[in-house]
Parts: C-alpha cells; sequence; structure tokens
C-alpha cells in the first residue's frame, strides 16, 4: 500500500479522539450526517416536502427533487468519508463548499422567483453556514499540507 493510500485509511471504529481534538471536523462530519439523511428523504418523500416549502408538488418537480437528494446522498457520503479518514482530502473538502455554495444559490433564488416560500430559506442560510464552515476547514487543511499542495 502506497504512503498516499496509507494517509486516507479510516479511522479504526470507535476511535473519536478526533472529534474532541477537533470541533470543527466533528461538526462537519455531522452535517455530513444530516445532509445524507436530508437526501435519503427527499428522494421518496419530495412531495410532502415540496409541499412544506412552498412547491408546487408535480411529477417533475418530485423527479427533481428526488434527483436532487441523491445528489444530496453522494457528496454527503464523500465529505463523510473523507471526515472519518486519518488525513481528510483538501479536494473533498473543497468542492463540498462549492455544492452547498450552489445549493444558497439556487434555493435563494427559488426563493426570489416565487417557486419557494420564504421558509426555505433556513434551508438556503444553513447551506451557506455549511459553506463557510467548509472553506475555514479546507483553508486550515491546506495550511498542515506538505510545500506545493496548499489550496
Amino acid at each position: 500500500m502506497s504512503a498516499h493510500a496509507e494517509s486516507r485509511k479510516p479511522n479504526p471504529p470507535g476511535t473519536m479522539a478526533w472529534a474532541t481534538a477537533d470541533p470543527l471536523r466533528a461538526v462537519l462530519a455531522l452535517i455530513a450526517i444530516i445532509t445524507v439523511l436530508t437526501g435519503v428523504v427527499e428522494m421518496p418523500f419530495g412531495g410532502p416536502l415540496l409541499q412544506l416549502l412552498g412547491a408546487d408538488s408535480t411529477p417533475e418537480t418530485r423527479q427533481l427533487f428526488g434527483t436532487v437528494g441523491m445528489f444530496m446522498v453522494v457528496v454527503g457520503g464523500l465529505l463523510l468519508h473523507t471526515l472519518l479518514s486519518t488525513v481528510p482530502s483538501p479536494e473533498v473538502v473543497l468542492w463540498s463548499g462549492v455544492q452547498k455554495t450552489g445549493a444558497f444559490g439556487a434555493v435563494g433564488i427559488g426563493v426570489l422567483n416565487g417557486v419557494f416560500s420564504p421558509l426555505a430559506l433556513l434551508v438556503a442560510f444553513f447551506d451557506l453556514a455549511t459553506a463557510v464552515l467548509l472553506f475555514i476547514y479546507w483553508r486550515r487543511l491546506g495550511a498542515a499540507a506538505p510545500a506545493g499542495l496548499t489550496p
């Protein structure tokens, strides 16, 4: 096994010392879990969630919402996977932040265009706050990276 692959090896089960040593990482891992669970719920229950957010529930919007949910599962799962690794991937953290920034913008535009009710801004600002935390963590990862590999 290469040194690079060895550094990405997940922590042994039950080893959570990093969570107390690195609270930001622990918060981001919790947010990643929330992202996965929310995506899992969006796939089969898009109709009621769309209605809760003040959007029309049509076959098309439910399909789109379910597709978004699937991508939330993938991105949230990838983020969680890297955060549980011995050395998190700065690239995964960066692109997760980009995704959360995009989600903030998309939901915000949806509210401005009357697609979603203002209640959806709670989701948008949660995504924005998550993006900020991810970018802070990404910068911190870059400060610890060897020369030439910094963000």
